[in-house]
């Protein structure tokens, strides 16, 4: 697609080719899901929706499903040093919404403590390492930034934050450099977010977290929120403000609960089409 925020080109093309596949970032699906035209067309001979390049919340997955339906939906995780894809739902078998599979062959995957390297308990969250023929052989003609990378084993180290479980199905909880410490606890960005996208007022959100001045050390939790078309928004952006505050503080741990909240009307969006938090740093 020459320009993938084009909502309405891609469903004339949707409706003019009538694809089997689509294959997306969850911040484009987010605005197909909020297209009246992408919800009246016909998905019959759609098979499958791959979703990929950032986390998607599993309430924004659900209405996905709703649309062009059930089982349908495909989150895999990559990156473009694995060549790209190392681990998805199975295209046959039990998918788990809110996960992004399992590791698929010839991938040799663990999950370790960033600090010390060792691979946590099934549960907990750690850096993703993955290992096989899928992980490139360098960056060019960057041998330092190579080593930082790929460790003596093989491993190349993802920077994303992720947890198995028991049926070794991953859920990515974060990129390490958009983890929030507060007061020595780990806010999970991805995971707020995912909560916090089952208020009706939020469309879409991402949390960054700014230095404390008041405790060096420790980082605030700023949340940006892009509206649902859909809600009926009053105007009144401090009581909205605080039914955000209010439904945080019964749904997240009191650390999690975003200190500042700005109303935006439009997310920045990266050229493929994910979340720019760099620029909302800024």
């Amino acid at each position: 697609m020459q320009d993938p925020r084009n909502a309405l080109s891609i469903c004339n093309q949707i409706k003019q080719y009538k694809p089997s596949g689509l294959v997306n970032v969850p911040s484009l699906y987010q605005i197909l899901i909020n297209f009246k035209k992408f919800k009246r067309l016909d998905h019959s001979t759609l098979e499958v929706c791959i979703s990929a390049a950032s986390p998607f919340p599993i309430e924004s997955q659900i209405q996905l499903e709703s649309i062009v339906g059930k089982g349908k939906l495909l989150e895999l995780y990559g990156m473009t040093e694995l060549s790209p894809v190392a681990t998805m739902n199975p295209s046959k078998g039990e998918r788990k919404l809110g996960t992004v599979g399992m590791p698929i062959q010839n991938v040799d995957l663990k999950i370790v403590d960033p600090e010390t390297g060792k691979a946590v308990p099934l549960g907990e969250a750690g850096e993703i390492c993955v290992k096989g023929p899928l992980v490139m052989q360098g960056y060019y003609n960057k041998p330092e930034e190579t080593k930082k990378a790929i460790d003596a084993d093989g491993y190349m180290h993802s920077g994303d934050v992720g947890m198995m479980d028991e049926d070794g199905y991953i859920r990515i909880v974060d990129r390490t450099k958009d983890m929030i410490i507060v007061g020595g606890f780990k806010v999970f960005s991805s995971k707020v977010e995912d909560t916090l996208t089952k208020h009706p007022a939020i469309g879409s959100m991402a949390l960054i977290g700014e230095p404390n001045p008041d405790r060096p050390g420790s980082e605030i939790v700023n949340a940006y929120i892009q509206l649902d078309p859909n809600y009926e928004y009053d105007g009144n952006e401090e009581a909205l403000k605080e039914s955000i505050i209010v439904f945080a503080k019964e749904q997240c741990a009191p650390y999690e609960v975003p200190k500042k909240i700005k109303i935006i009307e439009e997310l920045p969006l990266t050229a493929v089409g994910k979340v720019d938090k760099k620029l909302l740093r800024k």
